[in-house]
């Protein structure tokens, strides 16, 4: 048993990299990315300020450098797989890039004294000093501080020559439709490195907020926990004990009854639930708010007035997110219960003296537990549970309603992160599952 639950965390690893790589692809490849979102907004903005697109800009009012910045930042001027391998952080990624043109318009000011057709004076970003980069053919020979003569490798700095074919084929990639690319002179590109992506625990940052992913989605974490936990703790406590009775009471008047009710509640949404709650419930009655998990003014309340701001704000999303998992659990416990029931070993209990009592909670409950033991595991996905529907109509700011706005604002890194968190803890959640799968039930021997 141990070399399976061996073998099955082993798994984990390559299973969350396919995972992820594939949604990285397809992040990729769908419309709508942050580069467009970002042309939109420019094209909007400069639509209202009256400004008309210059042939020096190329797209949505922004200029050929700027648009290569944005390339640069999202990683979108790398092919798939050297792209997922920066955001894995096995692959370095190029930072603080600066570009010269070799016989451009910057080499003016070194003419005279170096060959212009030769040598590209680029200013570093973040730095302001001046480098001087001879070419031989189409490599860089050297690479040089004007100032000093010192060579920038010794500053970890790196350098690369771009061709003419090179800044083509760049411009045919950003515009798919344009086949004709403009001419271009060579140019030298001065970078540093930086290994950091999920490896070494950076998820990265928002493209919509500019916040670090991981304090996002932690902050969005213990809404999920404190729905999690509380869902959790009323389904078991209330379906285990009904499945039961309902087993010990059936094609009575008590189960047909209690089973029109649960499936009614199976059969509504919670999302649509929600709504119905908050208009007859809030705004007609106003009974309970409308929004959000506290009122406005929270911090300044008491300590057993914040317990009950936040309890009197919980009943309706709470009623949401528990009134779909009712039937499920409870249905599965009475149909176990029930076939254990009618199982030779709880009628050889009876007939050797033992109560029914004892029959059923001695014997035949247990062994009914051992399908509900597998979605234990599950549990552990409470740290991102929540429904992003709920979240919406109830306004809390919860991760399933951070998971939806991400996908809505195509804003890959929290998408990404998100999603290797959550993939992540749904692999680990089988795992326990399976575990609690052989402490319950003996028989069972994982190979």
């Amino acid at each position: 048993m141990k070399s399976y639950f061996l073998r099955r965390l082993l798994l984990i690893p390559p299973t969350l990299v396919g995972i992820t790589l594939l949604v990285f692809t397809i992040t990729r490849f769908v419309p709508g990315g942050p580069l467009d979102r970002m042309l939109q907004e420019a094209a909007r903005g400069a639509e209202q300020g009256g400004k008309r697109a210059s042939s020096s800009q190329a797209q949505g009012g922004l200029s050929e450098e700027q648009l290569e910045e944005l390339e640069e930042q999202f990683g979108l001027n790398k092919n798939v797989l050297v792209a997922y391998g920066q955001w894995l952080g096995i692959v370095p990624r190029e930072v603080r890039i600066s570009k010269g043109e070799f016989g451009g318009q910057g080499e003016e000011k070194i003419a005279g004294t170096l060959d212009a057709a030769t040598t590209a004076e680029v200013v570093l970003r973040g730095d302001g000093r001046a480098v001087h980069v001879k070419r031989r053919g189409e490599s860089v020979e050297s690479a040089v501080f004007a100032e000093t003569g010192k060579a920038v490798a010794v500053e970890a700095w790196k350098v690369r020559y771009e061709t003419q074919q090179d800044r083509q084929d760049r411009f045919k990639r950003r515009n798919t439709g344009n086949q004709t690319a403009p001419d271009y002179s060579p140019r030298a590109v001065i970078y540093q490195t930086r290994v950091s992506g999920l490896l070494q625990g950076d998820l990265g940052r928002s493209t919509v907020y500019n916040d670090p992913v991981h304090e996002m989605i932690f902050s969005r974490m213990p809404i999920a926990v404190y729905f999690g936990l509380l869902t959790a703790f009323i389904t078991y406590a209330v379906c285990l004990p009904l499945g039961v009775l309902k087993a010990l009471k059936h094609r009575t008047f008590i189960d047909s009854a209690t089973s029109v009710l649960i499936f009614l509640g199976y059969s509504i949404p919670g999302f649509a639930l929600g709504a119905i709650l908050l208009v007859h419930l809030g705004a007609r009655m106003n009974l309970f708010p409308l929004f959000g998990l506290t009122s406005a003014d929270f911090d300044q309340l008491s300590n057993f007035n914040k317990l009950k701001d936040l309890a009197h704000h919980t009943v309706l999303p709470l009623l949401c997110y528990i009134i779909g998992s009712f039937a499920g659990l409870t249905m599965m416990t009475k149909n176990n219960l029930m076939d254990n029931l009618a199982a030779d070993y709880v009628r050889t209990a009876v007939a050797k003296g033992a109560s029914f009592r004892k029959a059923v909670f001695g014997h035949a409950f247990r062994n009914s537990m051992i399908p509900i033991a597998t979605s234990l595991g599950d549990l552990v996905t409470v740290f991102i549970g929540g429904s992003m529907l709920i979240e919406t109509v109830f306004d809390i700011q919860g991760f399933g309603l951070l998971q939806y706005q991400s996908v809505i604002a195509r804003d890959v890194p929290v998408i990404m992160g998100t999603l290797t968190i959550a993939a992540f803890l749904m692999l680990i959640g089988h795992v326990i599952s399976d575990f609690i799968v052989a402490m319950v039930d003996p028989r069972i021997k994982f190979e």
